[in-house]
């Protein structure tokens, strides 16, 4: 059985696309005929514009993915992922490429001689020539428990007068800083349930956890932390370029926000009830930020008056290739291709375009957007029936409403080419924030609003640690030990 270009294979079963079928024109002539017949009673025509919708609604959800929408990657039915383009490259690290290849090391912990066979040898003379090297890696997973041995002293009265324990030891058996610490690595970063961290001590190392102990070591680095947000907020609002998203969870069953601020060396992350500019003012970071606001488009931003925005463009890839897929809009793969070009240009004039670059992409950008004004007109104004006019903003089609948010918000579509700091996307938010859903999908939801809080700021921690260099180890260590922190945060915290 062949198939043509308007068919998909599935399972040996022929399945008709949205684009075989020419839904939209097939609607279109269904409105004009009920337009031009007159003879039509208001409930029969009121029935049909309802399924007509219902069809269009329905229509528009089968044709969405990942290229066109916000729906990620695994959610792509029939495996229609993202494919990689065609590359002369060969395959493999390319040159200029830190691998990480297994080296020799420096300093071996045991070193097994192996001696020639002097059986094996032909006669003659032979004097010592080195050695060849080869090393065999292991690791060795134990438990290491420190016994302190308190001196007792006792008088000719009997009294008796015992050694102090260092500070530390509160306990006759403890947990050390290097469990903890390994205990927040699995759960906080790798995103292990407790159940199976418990498990992984109990069985590798021989040391019984209960999974209070184990939120107990994370409410520990929680607390250790609040200095450290503290100071992320004031080096985020006072930056000149913040990421902003959100994104919801689940808490014992209700919804809530996280709600992230973050650049290119500050996360912060934090939960809220609410989405809006209620909760980013109670956040308390956007309310002194002065600098340039990359966001989605999410209408609370504006509120914030004294900031720049910037928008983010993988957004309006996506929605572009929808608007030429689903709606046929041939202005929407024309802005695309505009849009990915100065993004190259952006990229190779360094990350900024000089006046003369800005006004000749300007005048290409607004040409099209005139264009694409024949291709996807406004909706007509509403006729005035009764002598009364229609409340409310007559509804506009996707792409429509995506064409104007290109035009009225122009400035801040294209600040990137503008201003060398601002980037193309906010990929750099939707990073930080994403592996958020990551947790959910392996734990389910939090049991609290205490357990997302110390998720939060944990993840907040350990994600600005890694963009200054960091190692998470390092970055555990120096929580759990109760010293100071890292120098780049504990620096700034001697100086609040």
């Amino acid at each position: 059985m062949g198939y043509n270009s308007h068919m998909k294979k599935n399972s040996g079963t022929e399945t008709l696309t949205p684009e075989s079928m020419e839904i939209n024109k097939t609607i279109a002539h269904i409105e004009q005929v009920l337009k031009d017949d007159e003879g039509s009673s208001p409930a029969l025509i009121a029935a049909v514009h309802s399924m007509l919708l219902l069809v269009k609604l329905l229509i528009g959800r089968l044709g969405l993915n990942s290229r066109n929408s916000s729906k990620p990657p695994s959610d792509d039915k029939n495996g229609n992922k993202n494919k990689k383009g065609n590359s002369d490259k060969p395959q493999g690290g390319q040159v200029g490429h830190k691998g990480s290849t297994l080296g020799l090391a420096d300093n071996p912990d045991n070193v097994i001689p192996i001696k020639v066979d002097p059986n094996s040898l032909p006669a003659g003379n032979y004097h010592d020539a080195g050695v060849e090297r080869s090393q065999l890696f292991e690791i060795k997973i134990s438990r290491v428990v420190t016994e302190y041995q308190a001196q007792i002293l006792e008088n000719e009265q009997g009294k008796k007068f015992v050694a102090k324990f260092p500070d530390s030891l509160t306990q006759s058996a403890q947990y050390g800083a290097s469990i903890k610490a390994n205990a927040v690595y699995m759960s906080m970063f790798q995103l292990i349930p407790y159940d199976r961290v418990q498990l992984h001590f109990n069985e590798m190392y021989d040391i019984p956890i209960s999974t209070g102990s184990l939120f107990n070591f994370n409410k520990l680095a929680y607390h250790r932390l609040v200095q450290f947000e503290a100071v992320a907020k004031q080096q985020l609002f006072e930056s000149n370029l913040i990421h902003a998203d959100e994104t919801s969870i689940n808490v014992n069953g209700g919804r809530i926000w996280l709600h992230n601020a973050s650049n290119n060396s500050w996360t912060l992350i934090e939960p809220h009830q609410k989405r809006g500019k209620v909760a980013m003012d109670e956040i308390d970071i956007l309310p002194h930020f002065k600098g340039v606001l990359c966001h989605d488009h999410w209408k609370p931003y504006y509120n914030y008056k004294e900031v720049s925005h910037s928008l983010c463009n993988a957004h309006h890839l996506r929605e572009l290739v929808r608007a030429h897929e689903q709606d046929n809009q041939n202005w929407a793969k024309e802005m695309h291709t505009l849009l990915t070009e100065l993004n190259i240009a952006v990229d190779d004039a360094g990350g900024q375009l000089t006046a003369n670059e800005v006004e000749r992409w300007q005048i290409k950008y607004r040409k099209l957007l005139d264009k694409a004004d024949i291709e996807c007109p406004p909706p007509p104004t509403p006729k005035i029936e009764d002598g009364k006019k229609k409340r409310g903003r007559v509804a506009r089609s996707k792409a429509r409403n995506l064409l104007e948010r290109l035009r009225n918000f122009e400035d801040d579509v294209l600040r990137f080419m503008k201003e060398k700091h601002v980037p193309f996307t906010n990929n750099q938010g939707e990073r930080d924030i994403r592996m958020t859903k990551v947790q959910q999908k392996i734990s389910g939801c939090f049991r609290s609003m205490e357990g997302a809080k110390i998720f939060c700021r944990i993840r907040s921690y350990l994600s600005t640690c890694q963009k200054n260099g960091v190692s998470i180890g390092e970055a555990l260590e120096c929580l759990m030990n109760g010293g100071s922190l890292p120098d780049f945060i504990q620096d700034k915290i001697d100086k609040l």
